[in-house]
Parts: structure tokens; C-alpha cells; sequence
């Protein structure tokens, strides 16, 4: 792995943006696998683990791509 890509990846995961994006995979996660998985969690239908799990999954990316993506924008304007 490259150097840039490396600093990237330490970047998009250092804790200041890893916190905000677990805030958000949990509220988004579990919104969603309530609209998802309500009638299962309700009745006695079976859970489909792999939709709940890519459910929390999606947000989590989604905040922290988008953090790392302001922070990365932000920076090329300070230069």
C-alpha cells in the first residue's frame, strides 16, 4: 500500500472521525433494521443476520468517507 493511501486510511479511521461515524452507524443502523427487520423482530419469523449486519456496515462508511472527504476538502483550501 502506498504511502498516501496509508495516511488516508489512518486518517478516515483516527478516532475523531471513527466516533462520529459510530454515532451515526448506530442511530442510522438501527433505524433502519427496525424499517428492515421490524416484521422479524415482531414475530417469530427468522432475522436475516447478514441484512442487519451491512445495515449498521453502509452508515458507518457512508459517515466516514464523508468526514474524511470534508476534512481532505478543507485542507486543500487551507494550502
Amino acid at each position: 500500500m502506498s504511502n498516501s493511501k496509508l495516511t488516508a486510511l489512518r486518517l478516515a479511521l483516527s478516532w475523531h472521525i471513527a466516533r462520529r461515524s459510530i454515532t451515526v452507524m448506530l442511530l442510522v443502523g438501527t433505524i433502519l433494521n427496525l424499517i428492515n427487520q421490524g416484521d422479524a423482530l415482531l414475530s417469530p419469523a427468522a432475522i436475516n443476520w447478514w441484512k442487519v449486519v451491512l445495515t449498521f456496515c453502509v452508515p458507518f462508511c457512508v459517515a466516514t468517507f464523508g468526514a474524511y472527504s470534508a476534512y481532505r476538502g478543507a485542507g486543500m483550501q487551507g494550502a
